[in-house]
């Protein structure tokens, strides 16, 4: 079975939700954890992390500042040594037409998912170059030029499909350290406090829990890390092909049909397609 024993796992925005769970699943395999948000309650979190298996720390980093990331960065390394993987968490989601959106709006969204991902990026590589299997998963979807995407959201797409182009750049880039560098993004709306904050009642109807995505994450960052990498994964797809079979564990609301689930935005034609194909399957 995969392990992380021995590996130090550095996640944004770790504190709750999507960004907990991978902290937590991370954990029970034997990760050493460092978990860097803005607000964070360092005892509740650590505590569970702990518990989950393994050490901890909770590091306060606004993913705005530069400062604040490479302060987060070297807690990491006095603490556990090193770098092996970066969970690119950390994101804000503000879904306004470009008429309605404030220019604060638009700049958070940019330097929190672009800038923000980049910059950590940055001050863990000369870490992730010395590790013997280096990951950077970026919580993004797959880049796309289709205008449906665009006609009602533009400047959180615009944010969000940066972040897979980023993603797809440092595959390339990295390759020759063996620094692998994925996407993964979720089929279905996921439970979180920025589900619930959304206000879309479609969204919110009939999600899947933060454990899916924790379950594909970690699929993913136990790969070879010179063989996969440069890859956009959607979670339902990478446990299927991984030979998952129970999907009802990840549902929020128990008895959801597959074909009822709340659909979350962003999501490739050929990736639909793929799923469509999977689900078909045969199963023991």
């Amino acid at each position: 079975m995969p392990t992380l024993r021995g590996k130090t796992v550095f996640i944004t925005g770790g504190t709750r939700g999507i960004g907990r769970a991978i902290a937590v699943k991370c954990a029970q395999n034997g990760a050493q954890v460092v978990v860097a948000a803005r607000n964070i309650d360092s005892s509740t979190v650590v505590a569970e992390i702990q518990a989950a298996g393994d050490q901890a720390i909770a590091v306060s980093c606004d993913i705005q500042s530069e400062e604040q990331i490479a302060d987060a960065v070297q807690a990491a390394v006095a603490r556990f040594g090193g770098i092996d993987i970066v969970v690119n968490n950390a994101s804000t989601l503000v879904l306004k037409p470009t008429a309605e959106i404030s220019m604060g709006e638009y700049d958070l969204m940019a330097a929190i998912n672009t800038r923000g991902a980049f910059a950590v990026v940055k001050h863990a590589l000369p870490y992730l170059r010395k590790s013997t299997n280096a990951h950077v998963l970026t919580m993004c979807p797959r880049p796309q030029l289709e205008s449906k995407w665009f006609a009602q959201n533009t400047a959180y797409a615009v944010s969000k499909f940066a972040m897979g182009m980023m993603s797809f750049g440092l595959a390339a880039e990295q390759k020759p350290f063996r620094i692998a560098s994925n996407a993964l993004w979720p089929f279905s709306t996921i439970d979180t406090d920025g589900l619930a904050e959304c206000g879309n009642t479609k969204f919110q109807s009939r999600p899947r829990k933060p454990t899916i995505l924790a379950d594909a994450a970690f699929w993913i960052i136990t790969q070879d890390s010179s063989a996969f990498t440069g890859n956009f994964c959607l979670d339902e797809i990478v446990l299927r092909e991984a030979g998952a079979v129970d999907f009802e564990q990840y549902n929020s609301v128990p008895g959801t049909a597959l074909v009822d689930l709340s659909q979350d935005h962003l999501i490739a034609d050929d990736q639909l397609a793929r799923l469509a194909e999977l689900r078909q399957l045969p199963r023991d």
